[in-house]
């Protein structure tokens, strides 16, 4: 059963304490290297200008143009909302740190070469596609 209770009742039995201070750090990173990063929005790009050229029309140039904001409003607002307040340190690796001790995911610790190509396989097979189909137009 639930029972109501008056606000008066309430405040002579509270124990009303301070907000504890916690120095909590956001880290709204993946610490890895700046080139992963890159590195993804070359392969992204690459697709769009690949499929550019090889459909080249007027009606696609807007659109192209929209899918290219897209990316890097996709790209370029996380990276900005990383720097952002004073916590800000620079904790991306460098590829000498990665190299050495790798990183640690949700399955456990990958090597370098693990996680590039976790974070690489998808951007790579979508510029590859983009290869495979403007040869498939040309050549037919």
């Amino acid at each position: 059963m639930s029972k109501h209770l008056i606000r008066e009742l309430v405040a002579e039995q509270a124990i009303i304490r301070d907000a504890p201070k916690v120095a909590h750090e956001a880290d709204r990173s993946f610490e890895l290297p700046k080139g992963f990063y890159v590195g993804t929005v070359a392969l992204y790009l690459g697709f769009l200008a690949i499929t550019a050229v090889g459909f080249a029309s007027p009606g696609l140039i807007i659109p192209m143009a929209i899918f290219t904001l897209f990316i890097v409003a996709g790209f370029g607002l996380p990276a900005l909302w990383t720097r952002i307040g004073p916590e800000h340190s620079g904790r991306n690796m460098s590829w000498a740190q990665l190299s050495s001790q790798g990183i640690s995911t949700h399955t456990g610790r990958v090597t370098a070469r693990d996680a590039m190509a976790q974070v690489l396989i998808l951007p790579a097979l979508i510029f590859c596609w983009g290869i495979v189909t403007v040869t498939i137009a040309a050549l037919v």
